[in-house]
């Protein structure tokens, strides 16, 4: 019979919400386990583009809106934690890219430029030239206009594989999870049949949190789906690009990021426009030939010849808003012990932390003595979506 476990928090969902929780948990003298189903970040975090937005995206209709209000502040935090000296250590992570642009095709910048300029966006936004472009657009065939973001993008494997460093021996694979109640109040999880009792009980599953709080005989908050249809291209042909190229409106037409393949080449991974909208209701064929397309038309000088090409389907699990629209913050709703909440990005995955401390303050919950934990079975790492498609 497994044993019986006593912890200070137990969190369900081992993506970079409840990886960052953790690790901020524990950094605080909380002891903590932390159960995953499947693999470490599998889910939405390593289908992500690892971009760390301060809103710039959200402000392309020409004002600054609440989601860029609320997200403005994560570049700054996640760079101290990347560097070492912020909430988390996250020294180590590979840093794909110290900025994200902007980028604009031929003359449609337009009214944008001068919105660029003005106060609201300053020093959030800056215009680059020749060696200051990014590699695959230092071409003297593009005529666009290109804007540094003052935002960067993660490696996420790394990310991954450091916030599960920092969680020390409360990684805990599971794959049966039930309520432990007493008296009819939750008080902890059974997980494969181990009782695990804790003063709060934290739900960050991603799309999984809508199964775990059915298993609690919950129906609230509800949760929306947001489909995506990536696409992912590998090929030696292919340059460093970390950067969303606008259209016509609000949202960016596509939106590219450069990884490292374990085979040495770079893979192009897309999203924006692209993947939304339409691109959900083509079939995978249909949607490569369409981001095939848009890359001849606005990277020409480009080598497609020799690249693969596979899509990827993608589900962003958020609470459900009206008319699917997308949250502005990270989201977290409470009933009694239980803590239910989704990040709605990855760059706000301190933010969440941030409600999840905020509820465990005004409640006086304080570490406690408890046992060492029992040597736990290790959820596995999550693997890269282009790992798996294009060999």
């Amino acid at each position: 019979m497994p044993s019986v476990i006593s912890t200070d928090v137990l969190i369900v969902g081992a993506g970079v919400a409840g990886l960052w929780l953790n690790a901020r948990l524990r950094r605080q003298g909380f002891s903590t386990v932390l159960v995953e189903s499947a693999s470490l970040g599998g889910g939405q975090t390593v289908k992500s583009q690892g971009i760390i937005h301060g809103g710039a995206k959200y402000a392309l209709h020409g004002a600054l809106t609440g989601a860029s209000e609320a997200i403005a502040d994560m570049p700054r935090r996640w760079r101290e934690a990347l560097a070492g000296d912020g909430e988390l250590d996250l020294s180590g992570v590979r840093l794909l890219s110290e900025a994200h642009y902007l980028w604009s095709p031929g003359t449609l910048a337009g009214n944008l430029t001068s919105f660029f300029a003005s106060k609201a966006v300053r020093g959030r936004v800056d215009q680059v030239k020749g060696e200051q472009l990014p590699p695959a657009l230092q071409d003297k065939r593009f005529k666009g206009k290109v804007y540094r973001l003052a935002e960067l993008v993660v490696d996420v494997p790394s990310l991954v594989q450091r916030l599960a460093d920092l969680a020390g021996d409360g990684l805990l694979a599971g794959q049966i999870i039930e309520p432990l109640l007493e008296a009819g109040v939750l008080v902890g999880l059974r997980v494969d049949g181990r009782e695990i009792r804790a003063q709060r009980i934290v739900l960050s599953a991603g799309a999984g949190t809508a199964q775990l709080l059915e298993t609690l005989n919950l129906s609230r908050p509800a949760m929306q789906r947001r489909p995506l249809h990536m696409i992912i291209a590998k090929g030696p042909g292919l340059k460093p690009l970390y950067a969303h190229c606008l259209g016509g409106g609000t949202k960016p037409r596509i939106t590219v990021t450069t990884h490292p393949a374990t085979d040495g080449n770079w893979v192009w991974y897309m999203g924006g426009d692209i993947a939304e909208s339409e691109g959900v209701h083509r079939e995978p064929a249909e949607q490569i030939a369409t981001a095939q397309k848009e890359i001849v038309q606005l990277l020409p000088w480009i080598d497609l010849s020799t690249t693969q090409w596979a899509t990827l389907r993608v589900d962003r699990a958020e609470p459900l808003q009206t008319g699917l629209t997308r949250p502005d913050h990270a989201f977290l709703a409470e009933e009694g012990r239980l803590l239910v909440g989704w990040p709605t990005k990855l760059a706000l995955a301190p933010d969440f932390a941030d409600r999840v401390i905020a509820a465990l303050q005004r409640d006086g919950i304080q570490p406690q003595a408890h046992q060492p934990l029992p040597a736990l079975p290790q959820p596995p790492m999550g693997v890269p979506a282009w790992e798996q498609l294009l060999p």
